[in-house]
This record gives C-alpha cells, structure tokens and sequence, in this order.
C-alpha cells in the first residue's frame, strides 16, 4: 500500500477490488466474498460509491482494503492510518496483531504516529535518512528509560547531532548499531522523511524477512510501491498470477475509464465525424462572390451596367464584349462596373476586387477583323481585340480559379457563335485534345486528392491523442505502479490498450468512411475492405505512436506538446496536402520514411484508381504501416522495462 491513494476515481469500490483481485489471479465469488468483510471490517460505504466521491479517509480504507485483498503473506503499507480515526486505527492495528500471530504473514509499517508503534515486534526509527535505532518497543523504552517511543526519538536525534557536529564522517561510521549494542545488522539510508518509524510484525526472532525467503533490506522497506516490485523481481518461489484475470481487469479498465468519461467518449467518435465534415464542406470547393472589376469602352456602351449590356444572340456579330460577359460563370464572379481601367485597378489594389477586366473602345470590330484576317491580322487589331485582365494572385487559388474561369468562359463564346453561324466548334479548342482520363475526370475535385490523407491524419493523430498520456495518468495516479507491484507486465498492459484501441479504431473508421463515402460522395473505386483495413492499421499505428510519447514523457504537458509538436511535420511532409514530387529531394526521402506518407499514397491508389492490394504503391503502404506498428511497440516495451526496473 503506497502513501498516495493510487487507485482510479471512476472506479466503484467494488469495481476497484474486482481490478486488482483479477490482477492477483482470484475468482469473482472469491472476491466478492473478501469485499463483503473488508467493508464490514474497514467500515467503508456502499461498494457502489465511486472511489472519487469518497472522502479522504474513506479513500485511504479502500487503498488499504486493495492491500489486503488477496490475504498476502508479505504486507508493506506506508502511511496506513494517515487521516483515520482513531476507533478505525485501533481496528487496523488489532487486524494486522492478529494475522501475524500464526508467524505465516509479515507487516512491515512506515508510519509517522511513533506511539502506535508500540504493538510491533520491532522498530527502526529513522531521521534524515538514516537508521537510529532497531530493536523491539520495550528494550528501546528499558535502555534509554524513556516512558514513551516520541521521547526515545528524541535522545536519538540529539545524539545524532551531536555526533554530526563532531565528526563529518557520514553518520554511519559514527553512530552504528553494533557500538550501541542493538543489533548486528548494517545501516542502510532508508528515506529523507524525519521522524518515520519502521514496523515489523513477524513471530520468529528475525527482524526482517529471512534470507531463505529472499532478503528485503530497510532501504526497500521504504521505498513503497517501488520497493515492493523490487523485492517480488527477486523473488523466486512468487505465486503464478493468471493470465487470463490480468488481461481481463485491464481491458474492463479501459473501457470503464472510456465509458464513464463522456468527454473521451465525445472525442473517440464526435470529434472524427465532426472533422470530416468541417473538411468536406470546406475544402475543395470552388469559391463564391469573387468580385471582379469590369471596364467596358465599347462603342455607346461607356457608362454600361451589367443589365443594359444587350447582344442578338444567333449568328450576331454586334457588342461581342457584352455577349463574352454573359459567358461568364456567375456563381463564381461577381460583376462590379468601372468607367477607366485605372479605377478598376485601384479597386484591385484596395483590395475591393481581386481582379480587372477591360474591353477596348472597338473590341468588337477588332475581334471580327482577327478572326477573318487570321495571320494577316496587323499589330493593331490584334491589341484591340485582347481580353485584359489584371488579378490579384496573392491568394493562388482564387487567382488561378479566375483564369480557369474566364478562359473557360471565353471557349464557350467562341463555341457558342460558330455553332449560331454553323462553323466548326471544335476551332475554338485548343490543338491539344485532352481524351477521357485513364483515372480521374477532366475536372478533378482538390477533395478527392486530400480526402485519402485527411482519413488517416484523422485517425492517426486521434490516436495519438487518446493514448500519449493513459500511461502517465496511470503513473501519476500510482495506478501503474500498483499494477506494477502486483504483477502486471509492461507487454499485458500495451496489449490490453491495443485491444481497447482496436475497438476504438472500428467504430472511429466506420463513422469517417460513411461520412466521407456516403454522405459526402468522395470518390472511391476500390475495395472498401481494403481501404477499412488500411485506415484500423494507420490507428494502430498512431496509437502505438502515442504510448512511446507516454512511456518517454514524464509530465502530461510534455506529452502533449510532443504529441502537437509531430502533428505538422508529419502533415506536411506526408503528401496529405501537396504531392511529395513538389519537394526537394532530400525533403522526398525523409518523407517517405514517415509513418503517413506511403499509406496515404496507397489510400489514394486504391480510392482514385482502383488499385488492388496487388499494386506496389498500395502493398508498400500495408507493409510500412506494419513496421511502424511493430517498431513503436517495441519502444514502448523497452522503456517501459526500463522504467518499470
């Protein structure tokens, strides 16, 4: 039993003692009826009472009740009567009495009430980290003839700093236990708290556990959880725990602390639906209302607006400006009329319009002339005829939509006149045909190409999220630590989070395919079998990504700020919003060792092209994910061991 709590606050009582009694490898009728008489004997509340809503004693007594579970033979319990009444303390104290006097069970107590210590076999009182004193309550009181163990402390400490101001060799060397004829054992440095005193209830004259049952020394009497997970590695006769109870408290953990905490749950499964469609509704689209600066000098049409701009349509010839206009695509554009070119590119420059358009006075007659004189068309007329247009291009993609746009617009005007006169439409295409495209359309949607990658980037950094700090909440609320103790290994606990996560992944990546797929039309033409399979590995592997941020990171806050901190460089570099090809060459490589890059490159095959598993570009993706998974378990595994020993 550590000093902090070290249980976890959404837990019934009940629920707390079905965790670590699957842990210590007992049965469910085993451990209710344990629970019944530790909740008489402790006298805590319902065992339905969530552990967070339990006062600060009542807290300590269900920390206790999880020590003494599983009836252990070896019990070490720091602080056990901090913030208990007194009635309750002396019920604790009768207990511990009681089931050492059989001489098969040892408690050893750190504990700050020096009075109550009395009731033990043996105590070591400590201060400054060092061992004063071992030796039972009565020869301590008869050798310093002392009515009380606060009053022996205090000689003790005296004496300590009397020795100290003497001599500044360690106090060790100055004040053994040998020279004060109390016991033949070493001194150990124990703990920095003044004033703790070390009990030790066993029936045989040893003070500590013998040698035959494996030596605990002082230094790990002390040291709480710490200690205890010390003293059972080197154990070699522990009792073998279940498997099968382990794994099952685990996952019935993860998925309670899911379950009960509605922003998590919030997270897991609003939060990706809500991504996909902020993205879909925001990305990809063309733009609306782009103003654009018109100056039209036709003859009589100086002061025009947009209305009064008449044409003949058939096989007319007259106020062409007014007929290429029209053309124009009105949900994109809107018109705004100017007298003098200066004017309208005042109004680009104020940032009013984001581009200018002007015709000439004879626009019309020119066009005509061009089109009929063709090579023989002089200086003049061919500048009289130009379309001019100035843009703002400080945002590329309204810039270039405004190109496409009028250039479009002035195809099907030439398109449109030859067909009223019976010419040839295909004269106003350019000479390079561009044939149906062997993937993709004619005019291929921004959504389609980063649909693929918002997918993944969804659910990989999602992943990243929900587990870069479970490991260091647990740690921080000593529930780690405490399973730590009771046997749990560092591989029991990846796997009980990968399972979890995996049911996570399942729902998660059903709700981003449906809302992208089905309500929001993005192009798919593969195997959805394969593109759910790719989409759970890619989750896999940021949740394998987030439990080496949580095994390395001590701290929350640096989890998350390493957790953010991977987010960008991982999106830019991952080909989600921009080709890889677009890069530097060195950038291209160090890109396509990111745990995004190749498996965007496969969704995207397998969504825009119908590429099976069988394609290299879509294998390559299944197989770099895979490595990543295993190479980010294998991290976490090994400083997991490394901090767990």
């Amino acid at each position: 039993m550590p000093q902090e709590i070290a249980l976890y606050g959404e837990f019934t009582i009940k629920e707390t003692m079905m965790y670590f009694g699957w842990i210590f490898g007992m049965e469910s009728r085993e451990i209710n009826e344990r629970l019944q008489f530790l909740l008489n004997f402790l006298d805590l509340p319902s065992q339905n009472r969530m552990v967070k809503n339990l006062s600060g004693g009542q807290q300590r007594r269900v920390s206790f009740a999880v020590a003494l579970m599983h009836d252990p033979e070896l019990l070490i319990l720091d602080e056990p009567t901090v913030g208990v009444d007194p009635l309750l303390r002396q019920s604790i104290w009768n207990h511990l009495v009681q089931i050492t006097k059989d001489g098969n069970k040892t408690v050893i107590i750190t504990t700050h009430y020096i009075e109550e210590a009395r009731q033990a076999h043996t105590i070591g009182l400590m201060r400054n980290g060092k061992l004063l004193a071992e030796e039972s309550p009565q020869a301590l009181l008869t050798m310093y003839q002392c009515t009380s163990l606060e009053d022996v402390f205090l000689k003790l400490s005296r004496k300590q700093v009397q020795v100290g101001a003497n001599n500044d060799q360690n106090l060790t060397n100055n004040i053994s236990l040998a020279s004060l004829n109390w016991s033949k054992k070493d001194l150990v440095s124990v703990t920095e708290e003044s004033g703790v005193v070390g009990l030790n209830f066993h029936q045989s004259k040893e003070v500590l556990v013998s040698d035959s049952n494996g030596h605990l020394d002082m230094n790990r009497t002390a040291s709480t959880s710490n200690g205890i997970k010390e003293a059972c590695d080197d154990c070699t006769n522990c009792s073998e725990f279940t498997t099968t109870g382990k794994l099952r408290a685990l996952l019935q953990k993860n998925f309670l602390r899911m379950w009960r905490n509605v922003g998590v749950m919030l997270f897991i499964f609003a939060l990706p639906v809500m991504q996909v469609i902020l993205f879909c509704l925001a990305i990809g689209g063309d733009p609306k209302g782009l103003k654009l600066a018109i100056v039209n000098h036709e003859k009589n049409y100086t002061n025009l607006t947009y209305q009064s701009c008449d044409w003949k349509p058939g096989c007319s010839f007259e106020n062409l400006s007014c007929r290429y206009l029209d053309a124009v695509n009105t949900s994109t554009i809107v018109k705004e009329y100017y007298r003098t070119p200066d004017e309208a590119r005042d109004a680009v420059r104020m940032g009013e319009a984001w581009g200018a358009l002007y015709f000439t006075e004879n626009f019309t007659d020119a066009l005509v002339a061009r089109m009929a004189l063709g090579k023989d068309a002089d200086e003049e007329t061919l500048d009289q005829s130009e379309v001019r247009v100035w843009l703002d291009m400080s945002n590329q993609q309204i810039g270039i939509i405004l190109q496409r746009d009028l250039q479009l617009a002035f195809q099907n005007f030439t398109k449109d006149i030859f067909r009223a006169c019976e010419y040839n439409e295909e004269l106003a295409e350019i000479p390079i045909s561009f044939k149906k495209p062997i993937y993709g359309s004619n005019q291929p949607s921004f959504t389609d190409f980063v649909a693929p990658g918002v997918i993944l980037t969804i659910v990989f950094f999602l992943a990243v999220a929900l587990t870069s700090s479970a490991l260091i909440i647990e740690r921080m609320e000593g529930l780690l630590d405490r399973s730590w103790v009771a046997g749990v290994t560092p591989g029991e606990i990846l796997f009980s989070h990968v399972v979890t996560q995996f049911v996570v992944m399942c729902g998660q990546t059903t709700l981003v395919l449906i809302f992208m797929i089905l309500v929001f039309k993005v192009e798919c033409k593969g195997d959805i079998f394969l593109v759910i399979v790719i989409t759970i590995l890619q989750g896999l592997c940021g949740m394998c990504f987030g439990f080496v941020i949580s095994a390395i990171c001590e701290l929350e806050r640096n989890a998350i700020q390493l957790a953010l901190g991977s987010f960008y460089p991982t999106l830019l570099l991952s080909g989600v919003i921009w080709p890889i090809e677009g890069m530097p060459t060195i950038l291209r490589y160090i890109s396509t060792f990111l745990p995004l890059t190749l498996a965007t490159t496969s969704l995207r095959s397998m969504m825009t092209r119908g590429w099976g598993i069988g394609e290299p570009d879509v294998f390559y993706g299944y197989i770099a994910t895979v490595i990543w998974i295993v190479l980010f378990l294998t991290i976490s595994l090994v400083v997991l061991k490394m901090k767990r020993g």
